[in-house]
This record gives structure tokens, C-alpha cells and sequence, in this order.
């Protein structure tokens, strides 16, 4: 390079340009400097003036369940996987965090109305049923009330559901995520620790593409995906049990393929998990011996074992204390 630096505005602008080429994969210049990816970059980017992630107080693990849009079955899977940990393990105590502060649907499921009380410290105590301990913006706000928040206030709403509930003693903490990739994904992934973030699809291209996206912004964001839920896979008609793929076949296989990720689970679409949402009796409560309320037990004992082989991410929780 030829040109010169002298004091001045030209100078400086020059030199910042070098010492951004030097930052790069591609160095025209032929300056010996440290080359990152792109992803190193972007990694980089996003960790600046971030806050440090603390862990909720006596929660062992926190699992994500995800979608990259809406209408895919996600929170029906979040409900039946907290029932499902707890059933294949009845001395684990599980917690259901619905962070989908716009359209919180647990409550519904769950079966469960009324405020939380708060307890001495004015932290609210969760609603608890089937043995699960729930909290949801749905506890707090009309059921018939629309939630117009923008993103910082949707921020500070799940801010206090993490840390002003008394979750833990908690083995498990499956968290509802809002469809898409937004605030509320970044947020958490940034604040808490996260064990590993199941994604929820239904076997259609437009679904399976948008799965891709969630399942790529947990890559950024360094949270393991546990693996791949298809859901809807298969119409099993009641009546004379012939089975239709209204959806798609096996289109969560190619994906699953390509990033390197196991399929946990192929949901049916049956009439009886529908309902049993609907009535507030998940059909792992409802049915527990059905071949639905199976599919999901097996999610549940995948997701258990995948993190069987993860530290826990409190190290001081009251579990941990007992086995030491």
C-alpha cells in the first residue's frame, strides 16, 4: 500500500478502513492480523454490553420449547413435555414458564385461574397443578384483556416472571416460548442459562423452513437444540384408524439431516390431544396410556437423557445440596 497516513480526517478514516479489513476473513491487503468467520463477528457483536447470565435461583435445568412461527402445536408440546418429565420421574419437580406474553395459552391448558400470592419476600408463589408449578402473564392480566406492550415492557414482563416467582426447588423448568425469533428468544437466551431449546414443526415446507431459522438462532446464541419435534405428522382417523399425512411425510427428516439434529418425537394429529388441551386435561393427565400421551413420555425420556449429561446450571440448588 502506497498511500501515506498523515494527521487529518483522511488519515484516520484510512486507517479505521485497514483496521476493519484486518478484522475480517479477507485481507486485501496483505496486513497480517487475526482472521475470524463471520460468525465470530457476529458472536462478538452481540456479546457486547451484555448482561452476565445468573442462573434461577434452585433451578437445575431450563429447557426452551420453540418455533419459528405460530399454529404449530408448541405450547401443547411445552404442557405434555413438564407432565411427561414428571410422569417418567415422579420425584423430579417440574416448573411451565408460559413467556408468550401476548398470547399466554397455559393457563387454559393447565387448568388453572386466579393471582399468585406473594409470599414474605413479595416474590409470587407459582399455581401449581398435575404437580406442575405454573406462571404465565395469563395469571395476571384479564383473560379478555389484549396486552398492547411493546418490546420493552414485554422485556420487563419476563424479566419478573424469571426472576420474582419462587420457582425453585426446581429438577426442571420448561419455558413456552413466543413463536419466531425476537425480543423475547434474544432476551432470554442472553440473561439465563439455557440447557437446551426444543423446536416444535409441523411436517410442511413453509413450517420446516421457518424451524430452521429458530434452530439457527439458538446456534448463534450458543444454546444446545436438544432435537426436533414433528408434530401433526400423521391424521389417525377415529373411527376406522386409517392414517393420512395431511401435512407433509417425514419433512422434519431433511432438516434434522442437514444441522446435525436428532428427531425426538413424531406427534399425531389425534382429536384427543386437541380436546384435552382445549379442557385444560393434557393428554398425558387424561390418557396417560394412550398411544399419544406415549409419543410424548419417549420426548420427555430423550430430553432427560440429553441432559443427564449436562452440568446443572445451579450449582447451588437445594437438589444438588442433598447428593452431596
Amino acid at each position: 500500500m502506497n498511500a501515506r497516513l498523515t494527521k487529518g480526517k483522511g488519515a484516520g478514516d484510512l486507517y479505521r478502513c485497514v483496521c476493519r479489513l484486518m478484522s475480517t476473513h479477507e485481507n486485501p491487503f496483505g496486513i497480517k492480523g487475526e482472521k475470524r468467520t463471520k460468525d465470530d463477528l457476529q458472536r462478538e457483536r452481540m456479546s457486547r454490553g451484555l448482561p452476565k447470565k445468573l442462573p434461577i435461583p434452585g433451578v437445575k435445568y431450563v429447557v426452551v420449547v420453540a418455533s419459528g412461527k405460530g399454529g404449530v402445536g408448541k405450547s401443547t408440546t411445552a404442557v405434555n413435555l413438564a407432565l411427561g418429565l414428571a410422569a417418567n420421574n415422579p420425584k423430579s419437580q417440574v416448573g411451565l414458564l408460559d413467556a408468550d406474553i401476548h398470547g399466554p395459552s397455559i393457563p387454559c391448558m393447565m387448568n388453572l385461574q386466579g393471582q399468585p400470592e406473594l409470599n414474605k419476600q413479595n416474590l409470587m408463589k407459582p399455581l401449581m397443578n398435575f404437580g406442575i408449578k405454573c406462571m404465565s402473564m395469563g395469571f395476571l392480566v384479564d383473560d379478555k384483556q389484549a396486552i398492547v406492550w411493546r418490546g420493552p415492557m414485554v422485556m420487563s414482563a419476563v424479566q419478573k416472571l424469571l426472576r420474582q416467582v419462587t420457582w425453585g426447588p426446581l429438577d426442571y423448568l420448561v419455558v413456552d416460548m413466543p413463536p419466531g425469533t425476537g425480543d423475547t428468544q434474544l432476551s432470554l437466551s442472553q440473561n439465563i442459562p439455557i440447557s437446551g431449546a426444543l423446536i416444535v414443526s409441523t411436517p410442511q415446507d413453509i413450517a420446516l423452513l421457518d424451524a430452521r431459522r429458530g434452530a439457527e438462532m439458538f446456534h448463534k446464541v450458543d444454546v444446545p437444540v436438544l432435537g426436533l419435534v414433528q408434530n401433526m405428522s400423521v391424521y389417525i382417523c377415529p373411527k376406522c384408524g386409517h392414517a393420512e399425512h395431511i401435512f407433509g411425510q417425514d419433512g422434519a427428516s431433511t432438516i434434522a439431516s442437514d444441522m446435525g439434529l436428532d428427531i425426538l418425537g413424531d406427534v399425531p394429529l389425534h382429536i384427543c390431544i386437541r380436546e384435552g388441551s382445549d379442557q385444560g386435561q393434557p393428554v398425558v393427565v387424561s390418557k396417560p396410556q394412550s398411544s399419544q400421551a406415549l409419543v410424548y413420555k419417549q420426548i420427555a425420556a430423550q430430553v432427560t437423557e440429553k441432559l443427564s449429561t449436562m452440568a446443572p446450571i445451579d450449582q447451588s440448588s437445594p437438589q444438588n445440596k442433598d447428593k452431596t
